[in-house]
């Protein structure tokens, strides 16, 4: 949930190490206890967030004190970890999605484990049968518009992939290069699953000479280049369309000031491709046990009720509280596009290839 994201971190949020739970105390008596490490590490891409209150309880849990070190987008991320496989920049992998899982699987950067509570999770999440990644949460990703925009020029906004490729919307959409971003790589994804393996580049022709920018990631693309943005930010992008969430209106709301009744954006419905983001416990990790404990809280009824209004995206668990200010200004997409994992991995690189010779040359 590109972006998945989180999209109000992102909004927010710079690059870096963050340390998010600081208090309760590891382990102090004699011998072992004395040695077991009292932080584990999350790798993640740049939208991971988490209330203070939700990582301090799973301090209070177990004694450790949870290191969040974010890594770029989710692409960058998952790139970052390939490269560094056996010797890892921490214990647990967040971020990784269904758009880019079976890259990280090839490569064996994640070793098996079967989190406590899994029971809890919708079987159609659970793609992996070695349980070597660990479903979190999902979300659509989509075009957002500007309504301001479009009511200003009287323009209906687009609806469907088929519109983005009108004259009337020449010039006014900004996407992300899916090599880099994982948005970026579910909108391509979206366009293949609509258009199919023949169509999608003639597509694509269409939109580039309908003027599409592309930018190398979903911050750059939403924060900067897109005219609807508000979540804090004191310059406005000129583009009113972006490759976003379905669950990015609720995050327009939540950082206005004052908060409007309505949210400022909208989302194209027929835009949409399904996102599902896991995360693993790395191969080398310095804390595996630790790295479980975790896994096993990130699907915790806790940390999934924290879910909407921290990232944005949808929980796994079953069990989870959606927030009514998610679910007012969210949009609910019941038929987004989807394809199978094996046809992604059959099928990725070899389309991103093609994607940049036609749309970056």
């Amino acid at each position: 949930m590109s972006t998945k994201k989180t999209v109000a971190a992102a909004l927010v949020g710079a690059l870096g190490v963050t340390t998010l739970a600081a208090c309760g105390g590891g382990a102090s008596d004699k011998g072992d206890a004395a040695r077991a490490p009292k932080t584990v590490t999350l790798v993640g891409h740049d939208s991971f967030n988490a209330s203070k209150e939700v990582l301090a309880e799973f301090t209070r849990q177990t004694g450790l004190t949870v290191k969040v070190l974010k890594s770029g987008d989710a692409g960058e991320a998952v790139n970052k970890e390939i490269l560094t496989k056996g010797s890892p920049q921490g214990d647990v992998f967040f971020g990784v999605d269904n758009t880019l899982l079976s890259r990280a699987l090839d490569n064996g950067i994640f070793v098996p484990y079967e989190a406590k509570g899994l029971d809890r999770v919708a079987p159609e999440a659970r793609v992996d049968k070695e349980n070597r990644v660990t479903p979190i949460d999902s979300g659509d990703i989509c075009v957002n518009y500007d309504k301001k925009y479009f009511a200003d020029k009287r323009l209906t906004p687009p609806q469907s992939f088929d519109d983005l490729a009108k004259p009337a919307y020449k010039d006014l959409l900004v996407v992300e290069n899916p090599e880099r971003s994982s948005p970026g790589l579910g909108f391509l994804l979206g366009t293949a699953a609509r258009y199919g393996d023949a169509g999608w580049q003639d597509y694509w022709k269409k939109l580039k000479a309908n003027g599409v920018k592309t930018v190398d990631s979903w911050e750059l693309a939403y924060n900067q280049e897109f005219s609807g943005s508000a979540g804090g930010r004191k310059a406005k992008g000129d583009r009113p369309l972006v490759v976003s969430y379905a669950s990015s209106p609720p995050v327009e709301v939540l950082y206005s000031e004052p908060q409007p009744a309505t949210a400022p954006t909208g989302v194209s419905t027929g835009t949409c491709f399904r996102q599902t983001e896991f995360a693993g416990l790395l191969n080398g990790a310095k804390n595996p046990e630790g790295g479980k404990k975790l896994i096993d809280f990130l699907i915790s009824k806790k940390f999934q009720d924290d879910v909407p209004l921290q990232m944005f995206v949808n929980p796994v668990a079953k069990d989870a509280t959606l927030p009514a200010l998610f679910t007012r200004h969210g949009v609910v997409i019941d038929k987004p596009h989807t394809m199978a994992p094996e046809k992604i991995a059959e099928n990725r690189d070899q389309w991103i290839q093609q994607w940049s010779s036609l749309v970056l040359k």
